[in-house]
């Protein structure tokens, strides 16, 4: 914190930006990086606001208003950095990325040979999708999340990759999902199709939402809707 309070003063932002989960605040000098891991949240409010009670960092602009970390859980974290490849480089590309084509993405499932829905939660093989993300693309496009990357054919992966795609900007344009009392800003947990919805009718078929445990991590898919192939 020390080299914080005596490196940022007087400097002015930039630009504002973001790689895979990371947002990036460049300033004049240096470049602030933040991680909002389950809890963290970002708020911008004039400066006479009162602290929350999980304000972990303050930034205080003379323009009169105040950029506040909060962070109930402690996960999160924040650098402040002169180059950011050290943090970056091991990420792989972004969905978005008009260099991941189809075809592309086809060869970078050949390449690995592991269940769909942990490989793609891999920040290393690709970069900003989580794990309700994750789900809502799979049932999109129609795959089991424990499919086996490599049996995957050029149709599957111009097919994932464009659920994958929608299903971000959907989550962007619903300002994200709001499923617990530490975010409250989102609406897409409204337009949720599989996750939290073990039990629940398929939107498609009718049969019911199964929920397992694929590489830790609670997945929610329909079993009729999208068959493990080869099984």
């Amino acid at each position: 914190m020390e080299t914080f309070q005596a490196l940022l003063p007087g400097q002015s932002v930039q630009d504002i930006g973001r790689r895979a989960k990371f947002l990036t605040i460049t300033l004049s000098e240096s470049i602030l990086v933040f991680h909002l891991r389950m809890s963290g949240d970002l708020r911008m409010e004039p400066s006479e606001s009162p602290l929350e009670k999980h304000d972990r960092m303050v930034l205080d602009f003379t323009s009169g208003w105040r950029l506040s970390f909060n962070d109930t859980r402690k996960f999160g974290r924040v650098w402040l950095v002169y180059d950011t490849l050290a943090i970056f480089a091991a990420l792989g590309p972004e969905p978005d990325d008009p260099a991941l084509t189809p075809a592309k993405f086809h060869e970078m499932l050949r390449e690995r040979k592991r269940a769909i829905k942990p490989l793609l939660l891999d920040q290393h093989f690709l970069a900003g999708l989580g794990n309700i993300y994750t789900d809502e693309a799979l049932f999109r496009a129609s795959i089991h999340p424990l499919q086996s990357s490599e049996t995957l054919d050029e149709q599957d992966a111009a097919r994932l990759l464009e659920a994958i795609r929608f299903t971000l900007a959907s989550g962007i344009e619903s300002n994200g999902a709001s499923i617990d009392w530490v975010y409250r800003g989102g609406d897409f947990q409204n337009h949720f199709q599989v996750y939290q919805r073990s039990g629940k009718p398929c939107p498609r078929c009718g049969q019911p939402i199964n929920k397992i445990l694929v590489g830790q991590r609670g997945t929610h898919f329909c079993p009729n809707c999208q068959k493990l192939k080869g099984a």
